[in-house]
């Protein structure tokens, strides 16, 4: 019977091995955000305050972020200036269409009790949570918002259950002229 000879690390590099994993270690208990954050099994949880059209905070801290649906930017960012550009319209626009979004979700959501489900992903590059939202009377609060014309269809793969239900909410609410389609 043949054994295998593993020669032991040396000094050195057993000191590098260590320093390594400790190093590890404590970036993991000093900065949490490394830790691979889990999201809350589908339920019933209390919205704590609406940021804008498309993403709250829940109570305890979690952001949400609505998917498939993209309100008008209320916030001076990256993503108001590219949409800026991108559509030709000014920024002040932007931000009044997206004070207008943010002003028919708030009253919707803040201080109640939603359901979340989740699509393929999870969470999006700033760590939020991508969910469907549900009402507890059963509202599809993410169909509510673009079939009252206060967003835009947002499909990114792979999250994609409810894109062509979202699209059609979409062309319907804009040739109603509906919410910010309006006249």
């Amino acid at each position: 019977m043949m054994s295998t000879f593993h020669k032991p690390l040396g000094f050195v590099q057993s000191l590098v091995f260590v320093a390594a994993l400790l190093g590890l270690l404590a970036g993991i208990l000093v900065f949490p955000s490394f830790q691979r954050q889990k999201p809350p099994v589908s339920g019933i949880f209390r919205v704590e305050r609406v940021v804008d059209g498309d993403t709250f905070k829940l109570v305890g801290g979690e952001r949400v972020r609505l998917l498939g649906i993209d309100t008008p930017e209320l916030h001076e960012s990256k993503k108001l200036f590219r949409d800026a550009e991108r559509s030709g319209l000014d920024v002040e626009v932007i931000k009044a269409m997206g004070k207008r979004a943010y002003d028919f979700v708030r009253p919707l959501i803040e201080g109640k009790n939603v359901r979340l489900e989740f699509d393929i992903e999870k969470r999006d590059k700033y760590g939020r949570l991508l969910a469907y939202v549900y009402l507890e009377d059963g509202t599809f609060v993410n169909k509510l918002i673009i079939g009252s014309g206060y967003a835009s269809p947002l499909t990114i793969p792979p999250n994609i259950m409810h894109a062509d239900e979202f699209k059609e909410s979409f062309k319907a609410a804009r040739k109603n002229n509906m919410g910010l389609w309006g006249k």
